[in-house]
């Protein structure tokens, strides 16, 4: 199992949007694909208020780039992804590294 760290900063007062996003889209497309959703943070203290965190999961590094191919040409996604930018783009910036657990790591 290989994990993904994924950190979108927004647009100004585009938070609310993304999450919106996710929660009522993107998992659910995400799971059509097989990327297991882990977790999603938003930040309650510190500079980053404008930034989404998550992690999602892949078998191996063949199923996340299939998945992650899958993902971007998936209809239903580019409808989402148009719809909800009709007022402007919402993600400003990705940040993303793909994680190997260590040895000892409860989470395998």
């Amino acid at each position: 199992m290989i994990y993904e760290t994924r950190i979108y900063e927004t647009h100004p007062g585009k938070l609310p949007a993304l999450n919106d996003r996710f929660r009522n889209h993107t998992m659910s497309i995400f799971e059509k694909y097989g990327i297991k959703n882990i977790g999603y943070w938003t930040s309650e203290v510190g500079e980053f208020s404008d930034r989404l965190t998550y992690i999602i999961a892949f078998e191996d590094q063949g199923h996340r780039e299939k998945a992650w191919n899958a993902f971007r040409n998936d209809p239903e996604w580019n409808k989402v992804r148009t719809e909800s930018e009709l007022e402007g783009p919402i993600v400003k910036r990705v940040f993303n590294n793909l994680l190997t657990p260590t040895d000892y790591s409860p989470l395998q």
